[in-house]
C-alpha cells in the first residue's frame, strides 16, 4: 500500500467515525435541528458535550499512538507503549500522592508532578532494560509489565490505606462520559507535543538506528532522547489526568503502520496518529451503543479489541515473495 493511499483511508475512517460520534449519545439531538438557524437543544449538546468528547478523543488517540511510536523507536523495540513501561502507572501514582498531599493544588501543577513521575518511571525501566541481553527482545514487554505491577499495586496499597480506591480507578480506567467543555482543554497540548515530534522525527529515527550512526552523523544523540521522553511523559500524563489511562494504542497502532510504511518516523507519524484516532473513536462508539443507553469504557473495548489486534499481528506469517 502506498504512502497516499493510506493517508486517505485514514483521514476518511477518521472523517466518518468522528461524524458517527458527533451523532451517538442518549441526549436528545437532531441534525435538522443543529443546522436550522437557531438556538435550541440539538446546538447546545452539540457545543457543550459532543464537540468536546468527540475532539478529547481524537486528541487522546492520534497523541498516546504518536507516543507509543517514539518509545518503539528509542528502546528498538517492537513491543513497548507508555502504559508498558510504567509511564502510566507513575502518572496515576503521581497524581494520588498530589491528591494526598496537596489537594488543593492547581491542575497544572498536578500535571507537572504526574510528567515527572512518568519520566522517573521510564528512567527506572530503560536502567532495568539495559541489563537484559540485546537478543532478548521478548524480555523487555514482561519487565515492563512487572514494574508497571509493582507501581500499580503500590498505588493500590496506598489507595486503599486512605481509602482513596475509587479516585484512583478514574486514572487507571479511560473514560470520555465525563468530557464536557471546560474539562477536557488541557488535551490540546496533546496535539502540540505531537507536532514537536513531527518537527523532530528525522533525529527520532536515526536515534533509533543506533548510537554510533547518531554519533557519525553529528547528532547530539541525549538531547533528542531527552526530547522524545519528555514527549512521551506530558503526552502520557495530559491523558491520564483528562480522561484515564487507555492501554494499547501506543502498541497496535504503531506496529499496523510500521508493517505498511516502515520505520521511517516522519513518513509513518501521520497515518499513526490518525489511525490511532480512529481506533479510539470506534472503541468509544462501540462503548455507547453496545448497551445504550448505558456505556462501556472506552479502555475496557480497546483492551479487548486491541488484544485482538495484536495477536493478530504476532502470529501473521509475513509475506512472501
Amino acid at each position: 500500500m502506498s504512502q497516499k493511499t493510506l493517508y486517505l483511508i485514514a483521514f476518511l475512517l477518521t472523517a466518518i467515525l468522528f461524524i458517527a460520534s458527533l451523532s451517538v449519545g442518549v441526549a436528545s439531538f437532531s441534525w435538522a435541528q443543529l443546522f436550522s438557524g437557531s438556538l435550541n437543544d440539538s446546538s447546545q449538546v452539540m457545543l457543550i458535550s459532543r464537540l468536546p468528547r468527540t475532539f478529547a478523543i481524537v486528541l487522546t488517540g492520534a497523541s498516546m499512538a504518536v507516543a507509543g511510536m517514539i518509545m518503539q523507536i528509542l528502546l528498538k523495540n517492537r513491543f513497548v507503549e507508555p502504559s508498558m513501561v510504567g509511564a502510566s502507572q507513575s502518572a496515576a501514582l503521581g497524581l494520588l500522592l498530589m491528591a494526598l498531599l496537596a489537594p488543593s493544588a492547581a491542575l497544572m501543577l498536578k500535571m507537572t508532578v504526574a510528567a515527572v513521575a512518568a519520566m522517573v518511571g521510564m528512567l527506572i525501566f530503560m536502567a532495568l532494560t539495559r541489563k537484559l541481553p540485546p537478543t532478548a527482545q521478548l524480555l523487555v514487554p514482561l519487565v515492563g509489565i512487572i514494574f508497571g505491577g509493582v507501581i500499580e499495586s503500590v498505588a493500590m496499597f496506598i489507595a486503599y490505606e486512605f481509602e482513596m480506591l475509587q479516585l484512583l480507578s478514574v486514572w487507571q480506567s479511560g473514560d470520555f462520559s465525563g468530557v464536557l467543555l471546560g474539562r477536557y482543554e488541557l488535551l490540546w497540548l496533546t496535539g502540540i507535543m505531537a507536532i514537536v515530534a513531527y518537527v523532530i522525527a528525522d533525529q527520532l529515527t536515526i536515534v533509533g538506528l543506533g548510537d554510533s550512526v547518531a554519533a557519525n552523523l553529528g547528532l547530539n544523540r541525549n538531547a533528542i532522547l531527552w526530547i522524545g521522553l519528555t514527549i512521551v511523559a506530558l503526552i502520557t500524563s495530559l491523558v491520564v489526568v483528562t480522561v484515564g489511562n487507555i492501554p494499547f494504542i501506543g502498541l497496535v497502532v504503531p506496529n499496523i503502520v510500521s508493517r505498511l510504511l516502515g520505520d521511517k518516523l516522519r513518513a509513518s507519524l501521520p497515518a499513526v496518529a490518525l489511525l490511532g484516532a480512529s481506533l479510539v473513536l470506534l472503541c468509544d462508539v462501540i462503548g455507547r451503543v453496545i448497551v445504550f443507553p448505558f456505556e462501556i469504557p472506552v479502555s475496557t473495548v480497546f483492551g479487548v479489541l486491541g488484544t485482538a489486534l495484536f495477536l493478530f499481528l504476532l502470529f501473521r506469517q509475513p509475506a512472501r515473495g
